[in-house]
């Protein structure tokens, strides 16, 4: 009664010194009781969303806003299945039993929209996604091996490769090929087989180009690992322009 006198002579509130919570549920523990509060998870799922290597694609690209207006012939029902089949992948996603998927075909036919969706929904869904560029990866390990020498933060930025539950390798293909990129590519690929941790590579060739680029070891388990799905059309940018 004394503090609140005070309080109030000083002209503050009289519950000026009660803690304020940004949760009243949880009072900002994040668990009500044994159970993970609302506000934790969504807190848990920015996070990933920041962590994710997405950035402003996260917002703007998802299932919902796919448009399969911009094919046209037997590509309309190509496209249609393969949404589904991404759609269906993101909703039943698990590290430990979901496939590896192989997108393939030109540029602009949706491979980044879909497989960015993907990780949104699987994110959403409490998994560790990361989504990244075949030359980012390659620049990272590139940084690893000949840069000023190993530190926690060079063995922290390939590690996530190798243990992240869903790997999102986006324009494979576009990298400098030489046996340091062949030997970084079979070594995430394969490691990640023998973890049963799934991978979604998207590239813009195909099986021969594929075949033609890579030895035979990293054909080899891009072909019998993964599950391919061949995008067709034409480069949706450019229609989207030319309106």
């Amino acid at each position: 009664a004394k503090r609140e006198a005070l309080l109030l002579k000083l002209g503050y509130p009289a519950d000026y010194t009660a803690p304020r919570y940004d949760c009243e549920k949880c009072h900002d523990t994040g668990y009500v009781g044994t159970d993970m509060c609302e506000c934790m998870k969504k807190k848990l799922v920015l996070a990933g969303y920041a962590s994710s290597g997405l950035g402003k694609l996260m917002t703007t690209q998802n299932f919902d806003n796919f448009d399969l207006s911009y094919y046209k012939g037997e590509t309309v029902g190509v496209m249609r299945a393969n949404l589904k089949a991404m759609r269906e992948y993101a909703e039943s996603f698990d590290p430990t039993t979901s496939k590896n998927l192989l997108l393939t075909g030109g540029t602009g036919l949706g491979k980044t929209h879909l497989s960015t969706a993907v990780a949104r929904r699987v994110i959403d869904r409490g998994y560790d996604v990361y989504y990244t560029g075949a030359v980012a990866m390659f620049s990272d390990f590139e940084h690893q091996r000949f840069g000023q020498g190993l530190t926690e933060t060079s063995i922290a930025d390939t590690d996530r490769y190798f243990t992240c539950d869903l790997l999102i390798l986006d324009d494979l293909g576009t990298e400098m090929a030489n046996q340091f990129t062949a030997t970084c590519l079979y070594t995430v690929i394969n490691e990640r087989i023998n973890r049963r941790l799934p991978t979604i590579v998207n590239t813009n060739l195909m099986s021969k180009e594929l075949q033609a680029r890579y030895d035979d070891r990293i054909f080899s388990r891009l072909i019998g690992e993964f599950r391919t799905l061949v995008f067709g059309g034409t480069d949706v940018r450019r229609q989207k322009l030319s309106k």
